[in-house]
């Protein structure tokens, strides 16, 4: 018998499904050996930028394109890669863009939020130190000003001071809903969804220091951390508003007196795909006082309240925190391998603080390239990396397999980029890292 020659479409059908194929057991097999690299605290650690000039307090934001960093009066774009069936992911710079022509630190970024813009994912909420919010559109970067920072176009920016002139500590973003907090107590919070979004305002009455949102939770609500004897609330988000009274105090444990003042400094919520189950309920916050908390919305953990008008407090699930270096944690956020970890920035010595929330006894601490005195400021975890901050530059630690030169931006360091950094080797992508356990073992 003569053979059938198979038909083009039956060819590229067969390609196709071989190429669909091909890459289910990458990511498969790429994901597996990431989440055994966590289990065994392996990575890379890199910076991804030469070092700022000064000292700066710089924030990160993230989207599904690129990662954002502000600092000062810059932010730089980071584009992740896409992926082919048998690399792993990257990034690249793209450029970086300055919001003010001078050199001033009341114009100095203090907090970001990248917010939808239809795929294009380069719109973000931008607060300033001196009290500005602004709507910010990122320039496409040009390639041949990749070296040099370019100013923001005045039609790409919306500014206002709802704010008057306070610090803006804090902006997130979660569906279309945008909150922004000042130093003075002052939360702003705007559904963008809206025909004409108008900005409402809501007084704490205490310092404030940071935000999280749910959008998508059945009950859509804002979480405040400030300077309190109640430093952690949570908000019903209605569809006429914000409310202005708390539907929930989050404390920190049982108080037979009222509560010592303390602050909560960052919060952060689980990932869809956290042992934790799906649930848009769990608010894990750094404290001033050195633990990071967990709190479950849905747990009846409460203590008596003496006020009928007030809400009993919800006592923690679960309490971590690095018992070498009891300082307050400035940032945290959920992720890593099997979307199991809590990662804490510290407020000294550029120390990450991790957990494994199916095994917390195991936690280990890292310090960041360069082992600066300074706080990590910001942290943010994917599935195989983490994304942080110092006050001298960002970098990130990479627990993904065969990471490669080429997938992070070349770094061309100066000897006053080297102070405190130094290669693993001569050819290799890594730099040495202080890491220890929080037990000996």
């Amino acid at each position: 018998m003569v053979p059938v020659r198979p038909s083009p479409v039956s060819q590229f059908r067969d390609c196709l499904s071989y190429d669909i194929h091909k890459h289910i057991c990458f990511r498969h097999s790429y994901h597996t050996i990431t989440d055994c690299n966590w289990a065994r605290h392996q990575f890379v650690a890199r910076p991804l930028a030469r070092k700022w000039m000064g000292k700066l307090q710089p924030t990160l934001a993230i989207n599904r394109s690129r990662l954002l960093v502000g600092a000062g009066n810059t932010i730089s774009s980071y584009a992740f890669t896409s992926s082919k069936a048998s690399d792993a992911p990257g990034i690249v710079f793209e450029g970086a863009f300055t919001t003010s022509q001078r050199l001033q630190a009341h114009r100095d970024i203090t907090s970001m939020a990248a917010v939808e813009d239809g795929g294009e994912d380069r719109t973000l909420y931008v607060g300033f130190a001196d009290g500005a919010l602004e709507r910010i559109i990122l320039p496409i970067s040009q390639p041949s000003l990749q070296n040099q920072p370019s100013q923001i176009d005045n039609s790409c920016r919306e500014r206002n001071y709802f704010h008057a002139d306070d610090i803006v500590e804090s902006v997130s973003s979660d569906g279309s809903y945008v909150l922004s907090l000042s130093a003075g107590g002052t939360a702003v919070f705007v559904n963008l969804s809206s025909t004409e979004p108008t900005p409402e305002l809501l007084e704490l009455d205490s310092r404030g220091w940071s935000t999280h949102l749910s959008a998508h939770s059945s009950t859509p609500y804002a979480v405040f951390g400030a300077s309190s004897a109640d430093p952690l609330t949570v908000h019903e988000i209605r569809p006429s508003g914000l409310s202005p009274t708390p539907f929930a105090i989050l404390t920190s444990a049982v108080q037979s007196e009222r509560p010592r003042q303390s602050a909560v400094y960052g919060i952060a919520g689980a990932p869809p795909s956290s042992p934790w189950g799906h649930s848009d309920q769990i608010v894990v916050s750094g404290w001033y006082d050195g633990p990071v908390r967990v709190h479950d919305l849905r747990s009846s953990k409460r203590t008596p309240s003496g006020d009928p008008c007030c809400p009993a407090a919800l006592l923690p699930v679960l309490s971590v925190c690095d018992p070498w270096l009891f300082e307050p944690n400035y940032s945290v956020s959920c992720g890593g391998g099997a979307s199991s970890h809590i990662a804490a920035g510290t407020a000294r010595h550029s120390v990450v603080a991790l957990w494994d929330v199916r095994n917390t006894s195991a936690g280990w601490s890292v310090h960041a390239p360069g082992n600066d005195s300074s706080p990590v400021y910001s942290v943010i975890l994917e599935s195989s990396r983490l994304f942080g901050a110092t006050q001298s530059r960002p970098f990130v630690l990479d627990f993904g397999p065969d990471v490669r030169e080429d997938a992070y931006p070349t770094l061309k360091l100066s000897h006053r980029d080297e102070e405190g950094l130094k290669k693993r080797d001569k050819t290799g992508i890594g730099f040495y890292v202080t890491r220890y356990d929080h037990i000996n073992r």
